[in-house]
């Protein structure tokens, strides 16, 4: 058994930026073919851009730009030079944003990930992310397959039958949310099931505070953490030497002063900018809205790429939610619908190892019946239960902020 996924892991820092940036011109020209980034990136002299600095020049792409973009010329903005028929997969997240997969193996980069985290070929993993409409359950479920393990598609939720094909398959690792992790656990233990096969978990797609890291431990579960988008695949990854987060090969990361696209020194804490070097789907210095700080070393497990501290908290006001995004223009949107309600503030907090979100909504008249249907309408426009708190008109504070989150950052 071998310590690493293959030998790109193990080279030097030097030759892995010479092999990304020799491969980054022929990415460019192909971004080109794309009428998003043809007018993106007009004007400019793609061929010098052959080094960390010259990339720096070129214009940042927001992530929080992707639903209007994709709304005016639709599936992907004009970004994807591919047609959709060419893909293996398509998907939406909530924005909209569309997401193709593309059709080769592991096309979310995520297989050396759950090698770093033990899992090798004939393992069994119990994949807990989402099947429906978005590329969660697909993330993982392609990247174990691609290792060689063999995937139980069992999406969130209904623990009854997550019982069932625990106890008869006997799965060694989970994959998904730490949240539904610790559930999962609790119930089994309540109700006498038996989930003690289970002995790794990949997490991901929302916050893994101390606290719950220490609790898998005590369980028995030996968790590593992700970092990844739909847009993207797995981004980062945790190996067992647990310190910080190792950049997927085939990546180049930068992270950048808010608002800009300026690098920062490692250490200093800034946005999370990534360009993918795919030529059917490549990102081009996208930059994502969370925050992040570079590590400085090599990894002591003996990989040598970047590492990150992790997740840092957002430099937008869109907020992570059990493994969602929340986006201001979707609180907006809720008062769009309810125009009795006046400044609205969604807060995000955590209770107990959940998230949890509340909306706090001006009304000048409160009753239970409108705040049932300002709950049914968040829902239906976040994906995601919340509280609805209707509070007086003038006692939210006049400060432009729609979404506060409110969970510590260990």
């Amino acid at each position: 058994m071998t310590a690493h996924y293959d030998a790109l892991e193990t080279r030097s820092p030097t030759e892995r930026d010479k092999s990304l940036f020799a491969q980054l011109p022929d990415i460019l020209r192909a971004a080109m073919k794309a009428p998003g980034y043809a007018k993106h990136l007009a004007g400019l002299k793609l061929e010098a851009i052959n080094n960390r600095a010259a990339l720096a020049t070129l214009p940042v792409l927001r992530k929080s730009d992707l639903p209007a973009l994709h709304k005016a010329a639709p599936p992907f903005g004009g970004f994807v030079p591919a047609a959709p028929g060419s893909f293996a997969r398509l998907f939406t997240s909530p924005g909209p944003i569309f997401e193709p997969e593309p059709a080769h193996s592991d096309p979310w980069r995520g297989a050396r990930a759950l090698y770093a985290a033990g899992l090798r070929a004939g393992d069994v993993v119990l994949n807990t992310f989402s099947y429906h409409l978005t590329p969660g359950g697909f993330i993982f479920d392609s990247s174990a397959r691609a290792l060689g393990c063999a995937v139980i598609p069992a999406g969130p939720g209904n623990t009854e039958q997550q019982f069932e094909v625990i106890e008869a398959y006997k799965p060694v690792a989970y994959s998904g949310t730490p949240d539904f992790l610790k559930i999962l656990l609790d119930a089994g233990a309540k109700a006498g099931r038996d989930v003690s096969s289970i002995k790794r978990a990949m997490v991901s797609g929302a916050a893994f505070p101390k606290s719950l890291q220490e609790e898998m431990k005590s369980r028995g579960i030996d968790a590593y953490q992700t970092y990844g988008t739909a847009d993207l695949g797995v981004i980062a990854y945790e190996s067992s030497a647990r310190e910080g987060l190792i950049i997927s090969e085939n990546l180049i990361v930068e992270v950048v002063k808010p608002g800009t696209g300026d690098p920062v020194p490692d250490g200093d804490v800034g946005e999370i900018v990534v360009t993918s070097l795919d030529p059917h789907h490549p990102w081009i210095r996208l930059a994502l809205g969370d925050l992040t700080a570079m590590m400085s070393g090599i990894s002591p497990c003996g990989r040598t790429n970047a590492r990150i501290k992790g997740w840092m908290g957002r430099a937008d006001q869109t907020a992570k939610v059990k493994g969602m995004f929340v986006r201001p223009e979707q609180v907006s949107e809720v008062g769009k619908r309810h125009p009795e309600l006046g400044r609205l503030r969604l807060v995000v907090t955590r209770e107990g190892e959940s998230d949890a979100m509340t909306l706090h909504a001006e009304c000048a008249s409160t009753n239970d019946t409108l705040r049932d249907q300002v709950s049914a309408t968040l829902q239906s426009i976040a994906k995601l239960k919340g509280n609805v708190s209707l509070v007086a008109v003038g006692a939210l504070p006049n400060d432009g902020r729609i979404i506060a989150d409110e969970r510590k950052v260990d």
